[in-house]
């Protein structure tokens, strides 16, 4: 891992530290005696903290410093892609070319779903609820990596509620979160026909904000973060390609 690596690392444990303890970027920053928009630079992984800076933030999160700076080490990243994020955040149009560019398979996990439930979604979550898509989805999760360590694999928006089947994705393979401002989302979803998010939904937007809000710290667990707002899909694949050369000696944390 470089020197920029390891900064980029650190950043993203200790935001993932804060928000699982619970504690505002105003907090921590006051208990550890630095400014707010240096924590903010910190957890981006645009400032690059001395250790004793570290030390306090260890004190004001009640962590040890080791579980800010110490690393594991994997000789080699996984070659396996998951693209993750809400629907309308392009991971099946993303994920496809993508794939091209690596020259691997495409899955999309939903769709591996439906070939093992022998049922639509839609069918599948009316006839039998959310606990068997769940347990579907681990199977179709576990089968796709059965086939090999290459491969680019379009999540389903609410895989980060799924608890250990999130877990094993993030174990097994990259993460890639697609983000966009919910606008995006909702646009996106439009324009491929899909009317569904506004149908007997007049608070449709305010939800679909509340949901972004709900997820983020765990779509914020995937090792890269992509915004895709403004971009074109061959602007987003180039800054994820970007981002998994960057990484090659850099472990998810």
């Amino acid at each position: 891992m470089d020197g920029q690596g390891l900064i980029r690392a650190i950043g993203r444990r200790l935001r993932r530290t804060r928000e699982e303890a619970g504690l505002s970027l105003s907090a921590v920053a006051r208990d550890a005696d630095v400014s707010r928009r240096y924590l903010t630079e910190t957890e981006a992984g645009r400032a690059n903290p001395s250790i004793l800076v570290l030390a306090r933030l260890a004190v004001a999160l009640g962590c040890p410093l080791a579980g800010l700076v110490d690393m594991p080490v994997r000789a080699r990243p996984s070659e396996r892609v998951a693209l993750i994020g809400l629907r309308g955040a392009g991971k099946s149009t993303i994920g496809r070319a993508l794939a091209l560019e690596l020259e691997v398979p495409f899955v999309e996990l939903d769709e591996r779903v439906e070939r093992i439930a022998g049922l639509s979604l839609a069918e599948l979550f009316d006839l039998h609820g959310t606990g068997a898509y769940r347990r579907f989805e681990a199977e179709a999760l576990e089968e796709v990596l059965a086939e090999g360590e290459r491969v680019v694999l379009a999540t389903g928006g609410s895989i980060v509620n799924s608890g250990d089947c999130y877990a094993r994705l993030l174990e097994t393979c990259r993460g890639v979160w697609l983000r966009a401002d919910p606008e995006q989302h909702y646009s996106r979803v439009l324009a491929q026909g899909d009317h569904r998010p506004m149908a007997n939904r007049p608070r449709a937007m305010e939800e679909l904000h509340s949901l972004l809000r709900a997820r983020e710290s765990l779509y914020r667990r995937a090792e890269i973060e992509v915004d895709t707002t403004g971009l074109t899909p061959p602007q987003v694949v180039a800054t994820i390609q970007g981002a998994l050369a960057e990484g090659q000696d850099e472990v998810p944390v």
